[in-house]
């Protein structure tokens, strides 16, 4: 990857080695969310799982992932952002290990508890750390788009890696893929990574991370239960409701603590509530795109696991494509024409699906979903590049792991949605098209964000 960067400041070459060790770990922990669902049937059967089984070897990694990562950010700011992503990576790749070896259920769902909490270490220091290697804007712009990019390759590469996986080696190598990853990130890491300052001051306020784990787990949790409960189900709306009471409870610690975990002044700053509120839209509209079409493909045109892959590739071969342009544009045009254009593309795109009509040739699909990709990809750069810009280095763990959340919030949201949609509307393909034009309408309400929170050009300079 020619990614070495002449620095304005000194002449001084900038390796892509870092850009390799960070995207390496956030690949890994995606793609681990991704390639496990076609492998679960096959799981099952072998380690003959009860349907609850099932569930937690999927859901309890997510419930972990997204409950810790703001534990995650603020262990980074305090110990040292590289110090607690190598520690996430090891936990990760060791957790790994141990789910390909599991001889039992229940084995299983304590290795991938752990396995998500490995992963809640990992991403909140991803972005500080690429933040910290490539502190010229033209360079950390172009740094951000490859690592945005790895979650929409990610996402859509899972199904047909795992379909591949499961039908040639079995799936116990779903898991071990993992292990070469993690120790080629670790060695990276160490070797190319400098050492982050570490800020004593900043005391860990564990009654806020047990309020903000609680909130994000049982949201998370009634989320997931509502796709396959229903909305009105009372344990769904019982599960919401204590997630409000949670969230609360961590406002009110915020304001009464003297060293609080994320600073209620941050979130007033248009851009990073808004950068985080963008997050969570267009993660809501790209991966319920990615659940209901693979669940399209398979159920209604009969397409296999290793198919259903490929027929989600468009989506994925243009991601890569548009976080490296977006990354180029920035310096010329700024964060907000790339943000807006992305989100407006992206919607076109769902839009268009939705309008194509009941079971459309798949040559008619393909644009919508290279669009919904792109445009998703496209606009990750500028909304990451906000978020991370608004925050003070001192808390740039925190800012990074409050993005992350809220995308995994929007992901959960984007899944329950368009499942409880499938199966509630009176056919398949009108369920479908219903997400397809849900998902367009959050793509723009981020457009309209993205023009009040994103700065411009000069404003960023």
């Amino acid at each position: 990857m020619a990614f070495a960067e002449q620095s304005a400041a000194g002449g001084r070459r900038r390796s892509s080695a870092p850009l390799l060790a960070v995207c390496a770990g956030y690949f890994m922990v995606i793609l681990d969310v991704t390639v496990l669902n076609v492998a679960v049937p096959v799981i099952g059967q072998e380690l003959s799982a009860s349907l609850t089984g099932i569930q937690w070897i999927t859901d309890g990694y997510t419930l972990v992932f997204a409950g810790f990562l703001l534990t995650g950010g603020a262990l980074g700011d305090r110990l040292g952002n590289r110090r607690v992503f190598c520690s996430g990576v090891a936990v990760f790749t060791v957790s790994s290990a141990a789910c390909a070896l599991a001889p039992s259920t229940a084995f299983l769902v304590v290795a991938r508890l752990v396995e998500g909490l490995g992963a809640a270490l990992i991403v909140p220091g991803s972005l500080a750390l690429l933040q910290q290697a490539y502190p010229e804007p033209a360079a950390r712009s172009r740094a951000f788009g490859l690592w945005g990019s790895m979650a929409g390759i990610a996402a859509s590469a899972g199904p047909l890696l795992g379909g591949l996986l499961v039908s040639t080696v079995g799936w116990r190598w779903v898991f071990l893929i993992n292990l070469p990853v993690g120790m080629v990130c670790l060695v990276l890491t160490l070797r190319h990574v400098a050492r982050s300052p570490r800020r004593a001051d900043r005391a860990l306020d564990w009654p806020a991370q047990v309020a903000v784990v609680a909130a994000v787990a049982l949201l998370t949790a009634s989320l997931n239960e509502a796709g396959r409960r229903g909305w009105s189900d009372p344990a769904v709306l019982a599960g919401v409701g204590l997630a409000v009471l949670a969230a609360a409870a961590f406002v009110m610690r915020e304001r009464l603590a003297r060293a609080p975990a994320l600073p209620l002044n941050l979130l007033r700053s248009r851009a990073m509530s808004g950068g985080a509120a963008i997050g969570l839209l267009f993660n809501f509209g790209f991966y319920g795109m990615v659940f209901t079409a693979s669940l399209y493909f398979q159920h209604q045109r009969g397409f296999s696991a290793l198919g259903t892959g490929l027929a989600l590739f468009p989506a994925v071969a243009m991601t890569m494509f548009a976080s490296v342009l977006s990354g180029r544009l920035t310096r010329r045009t700024g964060d907000r024409p790339l943000v807006i254009s992305g989100m407006l593309l992206a919607a076109a795109g769902l839009a268009g699906w939705a309008a194509a009509g009941a079971d459309p040739a798949y040559a008619l699909l393909v644009a919508p979903m290279m669009a919904a990709g792109f445009g998703t990809s496209f606009a990750l750069t500028g909304s990451t590049a906000t978020v991370m810009g608004a925050a003070p280095p001192a808390y740039s763990g925190a800012a990074s792991a409050l993005f992350n959340t809220t995308r995994q919030i929007g992901s959960a949201t984007g899944v329950a949605l368009g499942g409880s949609l499938l199966a509630t509307a009176t056919d398949y393909n009108t369920g479908l098209r219903t997400s397809m034009a849900v998902g367009a309408l959050a793509y723009l309400t981020a457009a309209g964000l993205a023009w009040l929170c994103v700065p411009g050009k000069s404003e960023r300079a």
